[in-house]
């Protein structure tokens, strides 16, 4: 508690966490003090503080999602990841900050009640979003494990500005119930960690069917087989290079390195080429303005005063989206799944960069209303959209550091339900960075 007062009152304060309650993690801290003392912990992460993302219901916050006009009476009911945290015996510090209404990739919010969440690695920078102070709190040394939600790179984008690992779970493999369903159909809850071992305890414990959200009630049982293996041998990984070099020269050297070690402990590359990647990216957009626009409407008209600018320019432009456009979008995605389908019957994995480049410099008029700058939007999300638009299990691990020390990450996609494999290379990935840097902004809790 004392080091997320500190974080915000710093001269840049991170607001990594925007609503926490000192009696609850008390509470919280000294049940679980006492099933040690006991020794019956509740399992790996009974005691290990975490944060769930602002758009996540959890007792007794206000589900805001970012903005000053949404969840004005406290939630009553926990999400389902909420739920399974808390049965887990994990200590919630807070719900995390976030872009408003997750339309964003910088992590830029200026309202009255969140403010912009800044980098540890850099304060002078984004962080990524929409889930940014769940990021920013594990970069920072808040709490080990953050959950977030990945519309379209919401939580791999932040991972990967913050030198961390984000995964976006095959669609329905993580109950999204309890989260705000702004765009229902390309909606992952996942989690962000310092670590893919981390990441694949959390995703343990939170994947599976759940009763109350019917998108991931057929799915097949968890595999972990192989995680830890000595190498990659037998794991084909395709590379289409023309999408791979749309990037910045840094995060180009960096990722091919990362590539040819991957190599080098024994997988086989494989060039591919992925088609209709422009399409794809306009049908993305096209599914995700429908639905925002389908969801958000009504708040729209009431509250279009009360929104941050890049929120009224989403949703202004999202209006004019025609049914024709959205029947268009979804022959796209069938095209685009039976591609996939195609290419993961002969290679295991598909591998771009996380990010085309590093965490884009914080501007001080973006600090008044919000940002709008569709080169910074493009840099953020490139790689990201085809894991949404066609529901496939995507991971973004830090590979490196540019000149500035700022992350670089290689991501790492899979077909449905494979996100064992994602693991198997991601740690492979981990062994490539030769270190870690610490942030500029960390705090030490265990010390």
């Amino acid at each position: 508690m004392q080091a997320m007062e500190a974080s915000d009152c710093a001269p840049l304060p991170l607001r990594a966490i925007v609503q926490w309650d000192r009696t609850q993690i008390l509470r919280m801290a000294e049940a679980s003090t006492s099933r040690y003392k006991e020794s019956r912990p509740l399992s790996p992460l009974d005691g290990v503080p975490v944060c769930l993302k602002e758009e996540i219901k959890v007792v007794p916050y206000h589900q805001r999602a970012g903005t000053t006009f949404l969840g004005t009476e406290t939630v009553t009911e926990d999400a389902t990841v909420t739920r399974k945290l808390r049965e887990a015996g994990a200590l919630i510090i807070g719900v995390s900050n976030m872009h408003e209404l997750g339309v964003g990739y910088t992590g830029c919010n200026p309202n009255r009640l969140h403010g912009t969440a800044r980098n540890p690695y850099n304060p002078h920078h984004y962080p990524g979003g929409s889930s940014s102070g769940s990021a920013v709190a594990v970069a920072s040394g808040l709490c080990p494990l953050a959950l977030g939600t990945d519309s379209g790179g919401s939580v791999r984008v932040p991972a990967s500005f913050c030198g961390l690992v984000g995964l976006k779970g095959t669609f329905g493999r993580i109950s999204a119930h309890g989260s705000i369903p702004i765009t229902h159909s390309v909606l992952s809850v996942g989690p962000i960690c310092a670590s893919v071992l981390d990441t694949a305890l959390a995703y343990t414990m939170l994947a599976g069917p759940d009763p109350l959200y019917p998108y991931g009630l057929v799915q097949p049982p968890l595999m972990l087989d192989g995680m830890s293996s000595p190498g990659l041998h037998g794991l084909k990984l395709a590379v289409d290079w023309t999408f791979f070099k749309m990037c910045d020269a840094d995060v180009l050297e960096t990722c091919q390195k990362a590539v040819e070690y991957l190599k080098s402990m024994g997988a086989t590359i494989v060039d591919i080429s992925i088609p209709e990647l422009d399409r794809i990216s306009t049908a993305f957009f096209i599914s995700y303005m429908a639905e925002s626009w389908e969801f958000m409407q009504q708040d729209y008209n009431e509250h279009f005063n009360e929104m941050n600018l890049d929120s009224q320019y989403l949703l202004a432009l999202s209006s004019q989206v025609h049914s024709v456009d959205f029947i268009r979008m979804n022959r796209q995605r069938s095209r685009t799944m039976k591609c996939l389908k195609k290419i993961f019957c002969k290679v295991n994995c598909i591998l771009t960069p996380g990010c085309a480049s590093t965490a884009p410099q914080i501007q001080d008029l973006d600090l008044q209303d919000g940002v709008i700058d569709p080169q910074v939007e493009a840099n953020c999300a490139r790689f990201a959209h085809l894991a949404n638009f066609a529901g496939i299990p995507a991971l973004v691990v830090p590979a490196g550091y540019n000149a500035s020390g700022l992350p670089i990450s290689l991501q790492v996609m899979a077909k449905w339900w494979d996100e064992d494999v994602l693991f198997r290379v991601g740690m492979k990935v981990e062994e490539f960075r030769a270190h870690t840097n610490q942030p500029k902004v960390y705090y030490d809790v265990i010390s």
